[in-house]
């Protein structure tokens, strides 16, 4: 075999780029970046100018299951338990019985429209049931636009665990309709062993990376990014051929080892960044050149009715259903249903029917990915206006971007910390000698608006400042309770020691 040709060098090096400035485009008018992905696969597909060939669910089904792998466990790398914990509960019960709802309604609706039976009726409702959480986010931040209280980590827990559910109702939907599985108890045990498994191994292995991450002192710092890769990527083989399910074992990896102090966590937070990046766009090129654009005229009218009902019934019954004990306002739950936005999984699920050699997997196959479209197209587009319409967004502070670095370090307990100044808090307008900081917590530096001050004594602090603290978490939590009392007197509420 010879050398690889010039030209498809810069054919790949072309279609990155062109991938990279549709996400521009993307942010620029508020479009998921996978719809643009999706499109331009298309284009460069056997009906479109490209005129690649590609007519292989195979090598589409593992690519797909590759880059979600990947993309699953940076997600958890940058998830914050602390923050998420609160929404733990009613994000569970979305990721499990919200999808197992939806897979239901949707299921009945598919045997009115096709006349399908109740199993393929139960494959498309269970392929589709997933949410995605990449677009959601990628359009709140492009329009610099928060969500009151906790919805936001709601959304972004729940659309990050809710894919394995997905998975396995899809497996179970094909093993009924092969009859692999003949008997109920033997798919609940099925459901049992994914789901302990995969917390099993995920936990587990989200322990291991941090020790090895920390203990072998590796002598060339851009080893490490290769030992993560590694190590998520091992993570879901060996779960998944212990009978687990992978995708929850990776995100689950993911959130422990990203809320544990490691050597180099920064850099390799955004190695994996950057990673989950180019898997979305290698992802949705393949499954965009997988589909064939005219397949998709003849079912455009089954396929609208499909994502009207998914949109307007299916994702409202189950999200209200079951946030129906939890006290949340109606507006929350609206836009909760509203921001169930189809993504990858339901067409890299798509696949599976094909390899099962299943009747209609054609069909199937097609409709879904139409609904995927309709999904992103209407509603990734409208998530700033719901927001605006149900009066749940709340303006995005701008993050600085900090000019020093922190480096934990293995038997050292103090953190890097951001500490802002709220709006009346007693701590504004005092000197920071004034505030009797106890030994041990240290302020580095302070980011007011665009510049940043080095502190002194006689720095005096104004609301809205930022404070860039080194401390031990506790000591950091005794201060930010301290800092956050609102000053209603005017008196020293100094209870810090």
């Amino acid at each position: 075999m010879g050398p690889i040709p010039d030209y498809i060098l810069v054919g790949v090096s072309l279609v990155l780029l062109l991938s990279v400035f549709a996400s521009k485009v993307a942010e620029r008018f508020g479009i998921p970046a996978l719809l643009l992905f999706l499109a331009l696969g298309m284009v460069l597909g056997s009906e479109g100018p490209g005129g690649i060939h590609f007519d292989n669910p195979m090598q589409a089904q593992f690519i797909g299951i590759l880059a979600l792998a990947l993309i699953l466990f940076s997600g958890g790398l940058s998830t914050d338990w602390q923050g998420v914990r609160p929404v733990l509960m009613e994000s569970a019960i979305l990721a499990t019985l919200g999808v197992i709802l939806t897979s239901l309604v949707m299921s009945f609706f598919a045997m009115a429209l096709l006349g399908f039976s109740l199993l393929q009726g139960l494959l498309l409702g269970s392929i589709v049931s997933s949410t995605d959480a990449a677009a959601v986010f990628s359009i709140l931040r492009s329009k610099g636009l928060g969500l009151k209280g906790q919805l936001k980590r709601l959304l972004e827990l729940e659309s990050g665990s809710n894919d394995p559910m997905a998975v396995i109702l899809t497996i179970s939907a094909i093993q009924l309709i092969t009859q692999e599985i003949t008997s109920p108890f033997t798919l609940i045990f099925f459901f049992i062993q994914q789901m302990a498994l995969g917390a099993v191994f995920g936990y587990g292995m989200g322990r291991v990376i941090v020790f090895l991450v920390n203990r072998l002192h590796l002598g060339y710092e851009g080893l490490y990014p290769v030992l993560t890769l590694a190590l998520a990527l091992f993570t879901y083989g060996t779960t998944d051929f212990a009978g687990g399910n992978g995708f929850l074992a990776v995100y689950l990896a993911g959130i422990i080892a990203g809320n544990r102090d490691f050597i180099h966590k920064r850099s390799l937070l955004h190695f994996h960044d950057g990673l989950a990046w180019l898997m979305q766009i290698t992802m949705f090129l393949t499954l965009g050149l997988l589909v064939f654009p005219s397949r998709l005229v003849p079912i455009a009218g089954i396929g609208l009715l499909l994502a009207g009902f998914l949109m307007f019934v299916a994702r409202p019954v189950s999200v209200f259903v079951c946030l129906l004990p939890v006290r949340i306002g109606w507006r929350e739950k609206t836009f909760t249903s509203w921001v169930g936005l189809r993504g990858a999984v339901p067409i890299i699920l798509a696949t599976y029917p094909f390899l099962a050699n299943l009747p209609q997997a054609d069909l199937i196959f097609n409709i879904i990915f139409f609904v995927v479209l309709t999904s992103v197209l209407f509603q990734g587009t409208s998530v700033p206006l719901a927001a605006k319409w149900l009066k749940v967004d709340v303006p995005e502070p701008a993050r600085p971007l900090y000019p020093i670095e922190y480096t934990p370090v293995e038997g050292l307990k103090t953190k890097l910390k951001e500490l802002p100044i709220p709006e009346g808090s007693w701590a504004a307008g005092k000197r920071i000698l004034e505030l009797k900081l106890p030994p041990g917590f240290l302020i580095t530096l302070i980011a007011r608006g665009r510049e940043f001050l080095v502190p002194g004594g006689g720095t005096e602090l104004e609301a809205g400042d930022i404070l860039l603290v080194l401390t031990e978490e506790e000591m950091f939590q005794r201060v930010k309770e301290k800092i956050d009392r609102i000053d209603r007197e005017g008196g020293d509420t100094d209870r810090t020691r």
